[in-house]
């Protein structure tokens, strides 16, 4: 009874052992495919396009991304594989425990089946119930016989669903076996890329070491011109919140002076905080925030916002319901658009062409203008900045 309570524990225990290590290997193998698209957008987005004029410095942030990538689609997959193993080894534990319960039940029924033939040469059922020295005793010798023959039964139909079962291990094994191959394969042919790129970083890094100082420079200056039209873009919010204001008759203020509509525009913006779409499809090439800069040591970005690059003639696209505050042209022709969602403010920057003009109602996925290719580096960026009032927020926790 007790061996028969610990194959039933067993049986029960076996689904979700399987189901937990499934659900970890769906995970990661899902997390992989997302990884694999990541790189095959980073080549098609920035790798391939047409450039006019090589900057090493560029490049190099670029390659440090995709080996960034690359890295981690290497650790998922180590992860998936070590997990695929215990899987492998659980399956095949089962087959040799399983394997030895079935050759036992078939032992002892190959016994029974003698036993039972060996009793039928001796005497027939029906002698053996007629000998009874009293009708119990003939009725329980009938049941006896019955309940031999339901356990025998019983005994045939456990070997064969003992049979099936093993069959099924095995044929989960294989698969496993199989899959593991391809990860192992996969895995190799990752890191043959990964060492290739991890070669052209350092000829990019030996490059940019001879001219150092120009590069530098060249940095240094780029970084006062992206601090100086940050000032004017948050300038200009501080004016459009205080003319938004004065228009209702509010006074002066840094924040947005709402009325009961713009009330649940907030409420609702705000209830879809980590799902709103993105202002476009790409890839995010530089993050929010103060990080350090890649190749020069002591040197720090303040990104005000994303940097997306995504394909050319790309659209900037409205993250949620809203209306158009400000747009703006900037000394070098590009354009820029300002949506007001409540107290929030979504910005679509660098764009060559726009198609709404202020004061414009607009909704989720709305096309706000065409993105600008730059001719010399072939890449079409959006720079997406979000505030809530007047301060700047990590725009990478609220769209999906």
């Amino acid at each position: 009874m007790n061996k028969f309570l610990c194959y039933i524990a067993l049986i029960c225990l076996l689904p979700w052992s399987f189901s937990s290590y499934g659900q970890t290997r769906k995970e990661l193998e899902k997390r992989r495919q997302s990884i694999k698209k990541e790189i095959k957008q980073v080549n098609s987005l920035i790798f391939k396009t047409k450039k006019k004029k090589s900057d090493a410095l560029e490049d190099l942030n670029d390659l440090n991304q995709k080996i960034s990538i690359r890295e981690r689609l290497i650790e998922t997959i180590e992860l998936e594989a070590d997990v695929l193993e215990k899987e492998i080894n659980s399956n095949e534990k089962e087959i040799n425990r399983y394997s030895e319960e079935l050759a036992g039940l078939k032992s002892d029924y190959a016994a029974m089946v003698v036993k039972t033939n060996k009793s039928k040469s001796l005497q027939s059922r029906t002698m053996f119930i007629l000998s009874s020295n009293s009708f119990y005793q003939a009725y329980k010798r009938l049941k006896y016989m019955q309940q031999y023959n339901e356990f025998r039964k019983k005994q045939g139909e456990e070997i064969i669903e003992k049979t099936e079962y093993v069959t099924k291990l095995n044929d989960s094994l294989a698969t496993k076996l199989y899959t593991k191959e391809r990860l192992v394969a996969e895995e190799k042919t990752q890191q043959e890329a990964f060492e290739n790129d991890k070669k052209n970083q350092e000829n990019l890094l030996k490059k940019i070491k001879k001219q150092e100082s120009s590069y530098r420079k060249s940095l240094l200056k780029k970084q006062k011109e992206e601090k100086k039209v940050t000032a004017q873009i948050d300038k200009l919010i501080r004016e459009a919140i205080a003319k938004a204001n004065k228009a209702k008759g509010a006074k002066k203020s840094s924040e947005f002076s709402l009325n009961a509509e713009e009330k649940v525009l907030l409420a609702n913006f705000e209830q879809n905080k980590g799902n709103l779409p993105w202002p476009v499809q790409g890839v995010i090439t530089r993050k929010y925030g103060i990080q350090p800069h890649p190749s020069f040591p002591g040197i720090q970005i303040n990104s005000p916002g994303l940097h997306i690059v995504s394909k050319k003639d790309s659209d900037a696209k409205s993250i949620f319901n809203g209306k158009v505050l400000v747009v703006q042209k900037h000394s070098d022709g590009r354009k820029s658009v300002y949506v007001q969602h409540g107290s929030y403010i979504s910005t679509y920057n660098n764009l060559e062409k726009v198609y709404v003009k202020k004061g414009d109602n607009i909704k989720t996925s709305t096309k706000l203008g065409k993105i600008f290719t730059d001719k010399i580096t072939g890449k079409t960026k959006l720079i997406f900045v979000l505030y809530k009032n007047t301060k700047r927020l990590n725009p990478s926790v609220w769209i999906q």
